[in-house]
């Protein structure tokens, strides 16, 4: 009788071994699978650097900025002091800073039709790559992170990767600084919008030939739904 008490306990014994295995093993596999679906959802633009706001710094080139320059904009020059306040500042809270270029090819075969006269008979164009005209103006210096964005035309969206860019960076807010109000600033400002970015205009970082002509284009802009602000509202409002 003890023999079968030893013989039944140790039968137990082993059930319960043999169930507390099966246990540990359901939950090994468990785990494994939930391990497995986190790798297999995680797609590979999840590693790509992220910010929630970018600078679009806009044709600061020296054809646009220098009084030596082939259409220069008289405001743009005062505007570099407030440009660079406004990248330190998004650097220090992790938005990306987007240097807009006009970039255009000594034939002008990719240039705005009005301004073709500017790069035939023996013209030699504006804002080359390569050239003094196409540089950046002297006390604006990007960073290696930063991104540079040529275009083409008035917008920095039109045909252009910016918007795949900004999209793939999680960007929700563009915050724009340049020249010139009626042209580049403004048609980028008004594609910004339409692509649903949150499109702010740092007004002591943007500029236009005439005061006159840079409020004209602020009170429109601000009448479309685009926020127009100055750079300490900006440090107060995006902290």
């Amino acid at each position: 009788e003890m023999q079968r008490s030893l013989v039944g306990s140790e039968m137990c014994i082993r059930d319960r071994i043999s169930k507390a295995m099966k246990k540990i093993v359901l939950m090994v596999m468990m785990a494994m699978a939930v391990l497995t679906t986190n790798a297999q959802s995680e797609y590979p633009t999840s590693k790509v650097e992220k910010h929630d706001v970018a600078i679009l710094v806009i044709d600061m080139q020296n054809d646009f900025v220098d009084p030596k320059g082939k259409l220069c904009v008289a405001g743009a020059k005062a505007t570099v002091p407030a440009i660079n306040k406004l990248i330190a500042y998004g650097r220090s809270k992790n938005w990306k800073v987007v240097w807009i270029t006009r970039d255009h090819r000594t034939s002008g075969v990719d240039v705005d039709a009005p301004r073709i006269p500017l790069f035939v008979d023996g013209k030699t164009g504006y804002c080359v790559p390569g050239t003094w005209g196409g540089a950046l103006v002297d006390g604006l210096k990007p960073e290696k992170e930063d991104i540079m964005s040529p275009k083409y035309r008035n917008s920095a969206f039109f045909n252009t990767n910016l918007d795949l860019m900004l999209r793939r960076m999680g960007v929700k807010t563009v915050v724009l600084a340049g020249t010139q109000y009626p042209n580049c600033v403004r048609g980028t400002a008004n594609d910004a919008m339409s692509y649903d970015y949150e499109t702010v205009i740092c007004t002591n970082a943007c500029s236009a030939k005439t005061p006159e002509v840079a409020a004209a284009n602020v009170f429109d802009m601000k009448n479309m739904g685009i926020k127009c602000i100055s750079l300490d509202e900006i440090e107060k409002e995006y902290k």
